[in-house]
Order: C-alpha cells, then sequence, then structure tokens
C-alpha cells in the first residue's frame, strides 16, 4: 500500500516518489497523470523525471504527495 497524505486521495498532478532499493540509488519521482482502478485498489499513469511513461501499481516503497499549488494559482 502506498503512503499518502491524510484526508488525500491521489489525483492527477501529484508527485509519486519510489524508494531507492540499494545504497547509492536516487529516488524514483514521477508525476501522475492518471489514477485508474477502484479507491483501495488504485494504479496509476505515471510520467517519470527521465520522460517515460508507465502505469504503476504501487507497493510499501511509494509516496505520494500531493501538488503544490502554484503560485499563481487562485
Amino acid at each position: 500500500m502506498s503512503e499518502k497524505s491524510e484526508g488525500h486521495r491521489p489525483q492527477t498532478g501529484d508527485v509519486i516518489e519510489v524508494s531507492e532499493h540499494r545504497v547509492g540509488d536516487t529516488p524514483r519521482l514521477g508525476e501522475l497523470l492518471e489514477v485508474i482502478g477502484k479507491p483501495g485498489h488504485e494504479h496509476y499513469r505515471v510520467l517519470w523525471a527521465d520522460g517515460s511513461e508507465s502505469i504503476f501499481y504501487p507497493s510499501s516503497d511509494t509516496v505520494i504527495r500531493q501538488r503544490r499549488p502554484t503560485a499563481n494559482a487562485k
């Protein structure tokens, strides 16, 4: 199960981070493009920082953070 902000359901634009698996690795970062599946069984279409896109099924090493509003947001 992924870690989520209290009371926040993942949505388009949120940031996904997958922890490193070996010493020296860096976390993998991406942006949620689409939430797929029903609550409790979500998976995601993700645009990764390296420019690749994939369908991702989160696990215990996944953190999803609410996107931060931009300075120009009203």
